[in-house]
């Protein structure tokens, strides 16, 4: 693996926000306020930074030591709610948590730094796409700013066998009204079309001027599973296939190739861009960033690699040197699965395959942790990065 050697002289600030969905009604969010998706409360003690957040050395060579700041998602909406509902006693402040966890860290010193990634998964990788110019905005023109999404390229259309991939657009029209968030979606997208649609990246991901990066499976684990209703069995009759790939039949194998045509047909009739990266595998899973097993290891669990190169690899490439990597698996028209092997030994195994100098260096790496205390629902990680 190369690893790219730039000096740390001021800061590389990376933040990452975490998924969790959305809450579409004041009913549902006040549910999510009794678990950890929607409150502080009950927020684990520790957070384990892994994968783009990993402190070692030796699965994350070229980030392990930049400074990272998780800040809890609470309201539902990627970031975007500011409205009160006062006869429930809920009120959604994911804009104001945003804009003044920035505030915090702009106090901090992170407008000087060299470097700076704004990255998210699932629900947090569609945060960073409605973000990630605003988030360049915070930055003079000197500092490298770029944003990777995680799993976050929801899609919309018509598969057979899946009509709840169509459906989705009720749902977000419901998350956008229930958080008073349409004056808040890309404009670039709103004067098109119906608000509805504006929480699909494939509708304004193209307006996009700060460099993205998008890692993706073409079958996404879960838009495939959360699109399953009873009119094709639902869950209760997939339960067998999602648990095991080979107990699929050929039929629930037909849904997915559909799910996987539609999803390559969507990121194709992107605009061309050079400075879009772009990782989209075949294997049967949702999010990576965060886990040693979607990042540095990506070729020992489950041989995700593209062009001979990791995700981690990938990703480093396009930050540092500008490569637009663009590459999509067409070779794998099924989904491949997931290895029942020990983690334990899936990353030793991984560590035995790493061309890195894996002796113990004397690089310092300073980690900031901020949490904010959520005043309503749900929880998004955005981890800063800087050097």
């Amino acid at each position: 693996m190369e690893v790219h050697q730039h000096t740390h002289t001021l800061r590389d600030l990376e933040v990452d926000p975490t998924g969790g969905g959305w809450c579409n009604t004041v009913q549902d969010c006040g549910g999510r306020a009794m678990n950890r998706n929607g409150s502080s409360l009950h927020f684990p003690p520790q957070t384990t930074f892994s994968g783009l957040l990993d402190l070692n050395y030796s699965f994350n060579p070229n980030f392990y030591n930049w400074h990272k700041v998780f800040i809890y998602y609470c309201d539902g909406a990627s970031f975007m709610a500011d409205v009160e509902h006062p006869v429930n006693n809920i009120r959604f402040r994911g804009a104001r948590i945003f804009k003044v966890m920035m505030e915090e860290m702009i106090s901090k010193g992170m407008n000087n730094a060299h470097n700076a990634i704004l990255a998210g998964s699932s629900a947090g990788g569609l945060a960073t796409t409605l973000h990630c110019d605003r988030f360049r905005e915070l930055f003079p023109n000197t500092t490298t700013v770029k944003c990777i999404s995680d799993s976050g390229y929801f899609i919309h259309g018509n598969v057979e066998g899946l009509p709840a991939v169509q459906g989705k657009a009720d749902y977000f029209a419901q998350v956008i009204a229930t958080h008073d968030i349409a004056k808040s979606l890309p404009t670039s997208c709103t004067k098109k079309m119906d608000p509805s649609l504006c929480l699909y990246p494939e509708n304004f991901v193209g307006d996009i001027n700060t460099p993205l990066f998008l890692i993706e499976s073409a079958f996404d684990s879960v838009q495939i599973e959360s699109s399953l209703v009873p009119a094709v069995g639902g869950q209760a009759a997939w339960i067998q296939c999602l648990r095991n790939l080979t107990l699929c039949n050929s039929t629930e194998l037909e849904i997915m190739r559909g799910f996987r045509a539609l999803f390559i047909e969507k990121l194709v009739k992107l605009d061309p861009n050079p400075s879009r990266g772009m990782f989209v595998h075949s294997f049967f899973r949702h999010g990576h960033l965060l886990l040693r097993g979607g990042w540095t290891c990506s070729s020992v669990y489950g041989n995700n690699i593209l062009a001979n190169k990791t995700i981690g690899q990938a990703v480093s490439d396009w930050y540092f040197d500008g490569n637009p990597f663009q590459m999509i698996d067409t070779q794998n028209s099924n989904p491949r699965g997931s290895p029942t092997q020990d983690y334990d030994i899936l990353d030793q195994k991984c560590l035995a395959t790493l061309s890195l100098n894996l002796t113990a260096t004397s690089h310092a790496h300073h980690q900031l942790i901020l949490s904010a205390l959520c005043v309503s629902l749900l929880q998004i990680f955005i981890p800063l990065i800087f050097y």
